[in-house]
């Protein structure tokens, strides 16, 4: 079993749980296969994608997620790693990184792996994910 969670990067660090504040970087991780990454700038701008696989393709049901347009994500993330972070990263790079609208299977490295990546490109700390020892007893 892979890991499962959702990190947030607001204000300058890493949490688990919801958004504090705009800007804000979400990652939902569902078995170290999927994770949605939400976006939102200041002016409530953002967007949606994923890295891994699309929920559609992991699950083989066509009504789990609609198809991303990464082209127009990657230009919309890109906008929100410069205004929130500083950092300029080429849209291509990004949508390198972005699961495939075809379901073309991702590389064989877990997608907290892929988060990395696609943080290091934004100019962002990776954060320490969180470990069986940090689930809470039971």
């Amino acid at each position: 079993m892979g890991y499962f969670g959702t990190l947030v990067y607001s204000e300058g660090r890493w949490r688990t749980g919801r958004p504090t504040a705009v800007p804000f970087l979400m990652v939902d991780v569902h078995d170290s296969d999927i994770a949605t990454v939400d976006y939102r700038a200041a002016d409530a701008t953002g967007g949606r994608f994923f890295l891994g696989y699309e929920p559609r393709v992991y699950f083989d049901e066509p009504d789990a997620s609609v198809p991303v347009d990464t082209d127009a994500e990657a230009a919309g993330f890109a906008r929100w790693v410069k205004d929130a972070v500083g950092t300029e990263v080429e849209p291509a790079e990004l949508r390198g990184l972005m699961a495939s609208p075809g379901g073309v299977p991702p590389t064989d490295e877990v997608v907290e792996q892929t988060v990395e990546r696609l943080l290091v490109l934004a100019g962002l700390p990776v954060p320490e994910w969180p470990t069986d020892e940090d689930a809470p007893p039971g």
